[in-house]
């Protein structure tokens, strides 16, 4: 083992030194343009999972989409680390969209809704807990395990949604007149399609009542209020 791991990181070294290679034979400038200047319209906030890869996920390259990554994409008021690449998105880049995009079959998600231990990380993912707490009502207890697990997926983007048009950085970049989006989406990991959960933002006054339309379209069907047809009896 201990002789075979120089040889793995060599490798990626050298997976490294062929892509750049390849980079420059589709565009000589490529580094020259990207050391220059990033201008992403797009800050990213997804899950830590290695099957989801941002870049990849959407095509775009190096410079294009500026990314934060955390387990379950949670977006916590008092993650300062979060919250800074927030700022420098909105404030210095400039970017246009945020997308607050999770995905099915995370594992953090799961783990939350769950109640399994998996270390430290449990204090994170009690945000992830909260999320399924306060929306419970939404889980479908007649659902199997599988489609409650997807379900908490969207609703905790959804809820991490809200969590950033509330933040006073996106409040300031609003009231500024700011040309700033924010977008919920889930990733799929079996057929790698995005789907967007309709939670799309872009002004104080919009954001209660897109996010009470979001949930709504969780709402456990009622059939009380049905009345059966009578058939008249001879």
């Amino acid at each position: 083992m201990t002789k075979k791991e120089p040889l793995e990181l060599e490798q990626l070294f050298q997976k490294n030194r062929d892509w750049a290679a390849a980079m420059v034979a589709q565009d000589a400038d490529f580094f020259a343009k990207l050391a220059a200047q990033q201008s992403p319209e797009y800050l990213w906030i997804g899950c830590s999972d290695s099957r989801v890869p941002a870049n990849e996920i959407v095509d775009l390259q190096p410079g294009e989409l500026f990314v934060h990554r955390n387990v379950a994409n949670v977006v916590a008021h008092s993650d300062l680390n979060c919250l800074s690449v927030l700022q420098f998105a909105i404030d210095v880049l400039r970017v246009k969209h945020v997308i607050v995009c999770g995905h099915y079959g995370c594992s953090g998600v799961h783990a939350a809704m769950i109640g399994r231990r998996v270390g430290l990380a449990d204090n994170w993912l009690r945000h992830v807990q909260d999320v399924h707490q306060k929306h419970g009502r939404y889980m479908g207890d007649a659902l199997p395990t599988q489609a409650q697990h997807d379900r908490l997926c969207e609703l905790n983007v959804i809820e991490q949604v809200a969590n950033v048009c509330r933040t006073t950085i996106v409040q300031d970049a609003w009231e500024n007149g700011q040309d700033l989006t924010i977008h919920g989406w889930v990733y799929g990991l079996k057929d790698g399609l995005l789907k967007d959960l309709a939670v799309t933002i872009n002004s104080p006054d919009a954001a209660d009542e897109k996010l009470k339309n979001s949930f709504a379209r969780y709402e456990p069907v009622s059939y009380t209020h049905l009345t059966l047809p009578t058939s008249d009896l001879v």
